[in-house]
């Protein structure tokens, strides 16, 4: 049975650490959601309610989309719903395997980024090179943890409000 990986993100954030505003992101990247768009899909992706809320088209198609919501009553069409990030994982990583796929992403917000953080075997990790302003940050990431297997650098191209780098960090 192969190894499923867990993985944070994909992950957005500027220099000063911000990856949201009012409950969307604070920028339009299109090539960065091409690229969110080709890592996980296929994948199930793990999402706090509030990330679920932000989505503009529900369910991400071609993903099994799992919520995490305290409230019972929150039944949305297309998606797993959860109250336990433990359990999240567990539902995650069999539906995984059932659909052939290596990784499970998480997807947001803050909070579940830090809980997968501390799980991860890997971060796929967009860095948009902006001082932007927002109201949620992600905690700094302990780089001395990681090993980074690949960075491609994107200047703002039609679509993109700022240049951005996209890194890929395994845990060492």
């Amino acid at each position: 049975m192969p190894t499923i990986t867990l993985t944070a993100g994909p992950i957005a954030r500027a220099r000063n650490g911000v990856i949201g505003r009012d409950g969307t992101l604070p920028w339009r990247l299109k090539t960065d959601l091409a690229n969110f768009r080709a890592v996980t899909m296929g994948k199930p992706v793990i999402m706090g309610r509030k990330t679920w809320d932000s989505l503009p088209k529900k369910p991400l198609v071609g993903r099994t989309n799992i919520v995490l919501s305290r409230d019972g009553s929150f039944e949305p069409a297309g998606c797993v719903v959860c109250e336990d990030f433990t359990e999240a994982v567990a539902i995650a990583r069999e539906q995984a395997e059932e659909d052939g796929a290596r990784e499970v992403c998480v997807i947001g917000g803050a909070s579940l980024f830090a809980l997968a953080l501390a799980k991860a075997g890997r971060i796929y990790l967009t860095e948009i090179d902006a001082e932007i302003d927002g109201d949620v940050t992600l905690a700094p990431i302990d780089e001395g943890r990681w090993t980074e297997v690949s960075a491609k650098a994107y200047p703002a191209g039609d679509g993109d409000d700022y240049p951005f780098t996209v890194r890929v960090l395994e845990r060492r």
